[in-house]
């Protein structure tokens, strides 16, 4: 029997996607902005496993150093003794993590403590100065606000200290104390954690090929082979993607921290360890990295001798050109593929979301998010016949964050599947 109005069912199917996304909408909204307990659970849930995640974070870091130390001992070792290859790998890798970290450590936790502690006495010694300075020009010494202002600065910092102790440090201790105590109580939690997560990332380095297995398991049971192909290369790109970038922004990071120390140390700029060690973290940060970093480490030099500060920055705007034009696109090339205002997007947004994580992660994480964006794209332009406009849109423009024509075959058309 012939449906007597065909024309109706396409605005039926209209009316019905609208309406399932009205209420998806309004059901996202519910859970996010009404419901509390939501969100409370999310982070009672991350709490918890916040151990896997460390050893997730671990193992997916240390994941080359393992794969290389595997290539290289299955040329000494037989292939049937895999299993052995696999402990001597995973148990090497987790000594060159430890021992990497022992070092950094003894390198730069003394080095830091002296840096903070000739910072306090040379801003004291400094202030000293300026006070006696004071004392002896003629505008200060005849204006009687001024050097009663000084005076009282003076007096605060060197022999009002025990006053301030008896009268406000020690009513307050018990408040201190607690402090303390929950701040000795987060040290031990990501203490403990740490822990937990060194044996999980041994766990997972040593189960990761059984893993990835498993996970294709459970992947081609839900869904059919040829999504579960496009998954797959998805999830590949995700890996060279988040892989390639992190690996690459720490060892370019690693690379402009001991420059930034050999620079420090030519032209003896003061706190050399300590500023160089806060331009080498900073710098992971894309694109506001070497910003964050100058401002702290400029007023530290600042601090101890100013005209030293002038040069200092004259000398991380060098540094940060050679890393931008040079070092930086050595390592890294240009593994996202994003244009500079997808890359500022991608550190404001998930910088406002996730904080300095955000700002790490957040540039291959929205790259994963282009990418599938683009090539859903380009099939709906296949599948619409309309390809020429994006041929169009490239000879007009020629984006070199829209590789197109190389990114439509790379998901081709997936084959009709039979009823």
């Amino acid at each position: 029997m012939m449906d007597k109005k065909p024309h109706i069912k396409p605005y039926l199917y209209a009316m019905l996607a609208g309406f399932g996304a009205i209420s998806l909408s309004i059901i996202f909204f519910f859970l996010i902005y009404r419901f509390d307990g939501f969100g409370d659970a999310i982070s009672t849930l991350t709490s918890i496993l916040m151990p896997f995640i460390y050893g997730a974070v671990i193992a997916y870091l240390l994941k080359p150093v393992c794969n290389t130390i595997e290539g290289f001992l299955r040329r000494f070792i037989p292939e049937k003794m895999k299993g052995l290859i696999n402990v001597l790998s995973v148990a090497l890798t987790i000594l060159f993590g430890l021992l990497l970290i022992y070092a950094l450590v003894m390198m730069i936790v003394p080095q830091l403590i002296t840096s903070v502690t000739s910072l306090y006495y040379t801003a004291q010694r400094n202030f000293a100065k300026f006070v006696q300075w004071a004392n002896h020009v003629e505008f200060i010494e005849n204006n009687e606000t001024i050097m009663s202002l000084l005076n009282s600065a003076y007096d605060t910092m060197t022999t009002n200290l025990d006053t301030w102790i008896k009268n406000t440090l020690l009513p307050s201790m018990q408040n201190i104390v607690s402090g303390a105590a929950i701040g000795v109580l987060n040290v031990v939690t990501v203490a403990k954690n740490l822990i937990i997560g060194i044996i999980v990332a041994v766990y997972m380095l040593a189960s990761r090929k059984r893993f990835v297995q498993q996970g294709k398991l459970v992947l081609h049971s839900i869904v059919r082979p040829r999504w579960a192909q496009l998954i797959t290369e998805e999830v590949k790109y995700a890996d060279r993607m988040f892989g390639g970038f992190i690996n690459g922004k720490i060892m370019d990071s690693a690379i402009i921290g001991v420059l930034c120390y050999i620079g420090c140390s030519i032209f003896k700029f003061p706190s050399a360890l300590l500023v160089s060690v806060i331009i080498g973290v900073t710098n992971i940060i894309p694109f506001f990295g070497p910003f964050i970093g100058a401002i702290p480490a400029t007023l530290l030099i600042l601090i101890q001798d100013p005209i030293k500060a002038l040069w200092f920055v004259l000398f991380v705007l060098v540094l940060q050109q050679l890393d931008g034009n040079i070092i930086g696109p050595k390592i890294l090339g240009n593994t996202t593929g994003l244009s500079s205002f997808w890359v500022l997007f991608a550190i404001l947004l998930f910088g406002g979301l996730w904080g300095f994580v955000g700002m790490v992660v957040g540039v291959p994480l929205f790259a994963v998010i282009y990418d599938v964006i683009k090539k859903l794209v380009i099939h709906g332009l296949r599948r619409n016949d309309e390809l020429d406009l994006l041929s169009t849109y490239h000879d007009k423009f020629g984006d070199p964050d829209d590789d197109a024509p190389a990114a439509a075959p790379a998901a081709p058309e997936p084959p009709a599947e039979k009823p």
